[in-house]
């Protein structure tokens, strides 16, 4: 058996790099990775050149292309970020995302599908057919959005009529009357989940509930209407809701979130099921998506809940008119709550 990683393995994204790198952003593309070892040699040059010349994928969004280099005198001396502008780059000199792969002492080209799996692990040979396989297994594939050979549906779970219409509006009045403030995402420094604020990545304004009784008509609603059909969905016991927030994508402050997980950090990782549900339908674009099944949004009617694991990549697109209420907590049980509670000392007290 080879010892890299092989056709139709997951792409190990949790590990890479020193500083966690992940593909997330770059989800919903083909990905060809060059573990061109350095561009020192006329190999590793040779590499670099060949994957510009595929310069032409990246332009008609079809694939990214990625240089994994273990030199860091391609970074400091070299600049081959520079010379090749269409070209990302990994730079590994411990030799972190090798490992990871499982590449030895050889080179080799791997082309991981738009759910972030192995298609092909390609070889370098010394004749430079690695290179002619690659440019004809990239442009033989089809479009991201039909790489399987047909239109996939993420796996979510679609509920109507979890709130009413009614119950939406005063939810909305809810958050209009406390005003909201200004939401971020959670992120690993030091150790800590710390809350962090970047208006490219994601504008959005949020309000936790802290009306006793509102808490209890929602947790209400969610026992009778949703518990029981993740039961069937997901065979999941839904026991716990977590964060009982009203959040508002609002055109004005170009209100969106950049493709993300739920659970990616010790703080969060209890996160089973995320919850998203519509308080209103008066406006454009906030589509929830799911990069890794391709480009088809979701724009939920009102009381409607759209339910997914909190490991699936999603993203909300900007909204470009009006504003777009919704619901949004967090569902675990009770072993999740057990991770919980004995990872809260991971949790960093906001300022």
């Amino acid at each position: 058996m080879q010892p890299h990683i092989q056709r139709g393995d997951m792409a190990p994204w949790w590990n890479q790099g020193p500083h966690r790198f992940v593909f997330d952003q770059f989800a919903g593309r083909y990905i060809v990775l060059s573990f061109y070892r350095g561009a020192g040699d006329t190999v590793g040059s040779a590499a670099l050149h060949a994957l510009d010349e595929l310069r032409d994928l990246v332009a008609n969004d079809k694939a990214w292309l990625f240089g994994v280099s273990l030199d860091s005198d391609d970074h400091t001396v070299r600049h081959v970020d520079a010379v090749f502008p269409s070209v990302e780059f990994l730079w590994d000199p411990d030799g972190t995302v090798y490992r990871a792969y499982g590449i030895g002492p050889g080179r080799i080209w791997i082309v991981l599908d738009p759910m972030l799996r192995v298609i092909e692990a390609i070889p370098f040979m010394s004749d430079g057919s690695d290179i002619r396989s690659l440019a004809d297994l990239m442009h033989a594939l089809p479009p991201p959005s039909r790489f399987i050979g047909f239109d996939v549906q993420a796996p979510v779970l679609v509920l109507p009529d979890v709130f009413e219409p009614a119950f939406c509006r005063h939810l909305i009045d809810v958050f209009e009357q406390a005003g909201g403030r200004e939401s971020g995402f959670m992120q690993e420094v030091g150790g800590k989940a710390v809350e962090i604020f970047d208006p490219a990545w994601k504008r959005r304004k949020d309000h936790l509930i802290d009306d006793a009784a509102l808490f209890d008509a929602i947790k209400e609603r969610i026992s009778r209407r949703v518990g029981l059909m993740m039961r069937q969905a997901f065979h999941f016991q839904l026991t716990r809701i977590e964060r009982q927030l009203i959040a508002r994508y609002s055109a004005g402050d170009d209100g969106h979130f950049g493709p993300h997980r739920d659970n990616t950090v010790k703080a969060t990782e209890h996160r089973r099921f995320a919850m998203s549900i519509n308080l209103n339908e008066d406006y454009e674009g906030g589509e929830v998506s799911f990069p890794e099944y391709g480009p088809k949004g979701f724009k939920m009617p009102v009381g409607a809940a759209l339910i997914f694991s909190a490991a699936l990549l999603h993203r909300v697109s900007k909204v470009t008119s009006g504003s777009r209420y919704v619901f949004v907590p967090f569902l675990h049980d009770e072993a999740a709550e057990q991770v919980r509670l004995a990872n809260l000392q991971f949790l960093a007290r906001p300022a």
